[in-house]
């Protein structure tokens, strides 16, 4: 008698059936530096609504007034706030050219990081007041970039590694 073939164990998922996607996508959702720079760009769009600092501003009348601190208080922290925003998604239809993804990329970062000084350069101009929790996420933006340019990076090996072999 011949061998019988090895039947799969049933679970509970085995009698469903998910059919195959048939269309290409046009982006690269499963790769992680997509995950980062979509996190980057949406962390870059809600510091124009969530305050980085909160206090108050003594005005020419010797007044205090209760200013919270956002990137849309100052003009250039707007643009350079907007701009790191757009450059992430940009970056992120880039997936086929990755050196330009991974310029783009750091380029964005250091705006970002120019962003969070000049918000500081801003703080000083209050006379009292405290850091928001909220500016973890005006924090978090480098972080984001250097999680992405990581993964940009060992795409590139990946990519070089496979070239060696063929």
């Amino acid at each position: 008698m011949g061998k019988q073939p090895l039947k799969k164990p049933r679970t509970i998922f085995s009698s469903w059936h998910v059919p195959a996607l048939k269309f290409k996508t046009t982006t690269m959702i499963q790769r992680i530096q997509t995950i980062w720079l979509i996190l980057a760009a949406t962390a870059a769009f809600l510091t124009l609504k969530l305050s980085f600092f909160s206090g108050n501003i003594v005005g020419a009348d010797k007044v205090k007034t209760f200013t919270p601190l956002t990137a849309t208080s100052n003009l250039v922290i707007l643009i350079f706030t907007v701009a790191t925003g757009i450059a992430a998604l940009i970056a992120i239809f880039l997936y086929k050219n990755r050196k330009l993804q991974m310029r783009i990329s750091l380029a964005a970062m250091l705006v970002s990081l120019l962003t969070l000084l000049l918000y500081y350069n801003q703080t000083r101009h209050f006379a009292e007041g405290q850091y928001d929790l909220t500016a973890l996420v005006a924090l978090a933006i480098p972080v984001f970039f250097i999680l992405a340019v990581k993964g940009i990076y060992n795409d590139q090996k990946l990519v070089k590694s496979l070239d060696r072999l063929r």
